[in-house]
């Protein structure tokens, strides 16, 4: 399964840039962002918002 990530902005949480990708590297990407207390928003990749 594939994930979309976004990472949001500070300030207001809109999305600043996304990636997509498969679910072993979710966990990595995760792990690295909470590290440095970055926001993210992950989603099955493909789905729309509505």
């Amino acid at each position: 399964m594939r994930f979309e990530i976004m990472r949001l902005d500070d300030v207001d949480g809109t999305p600043v840039d996304s990636t997509v990708v498969d679910a072993a590297s979710v966990n990595r990407i995760v792990q690295q962002a909470a590290s440095i207390g970055q926001r993210l928003w992950i989603r099955p990749a493909g789905t729309t918002v509505s």
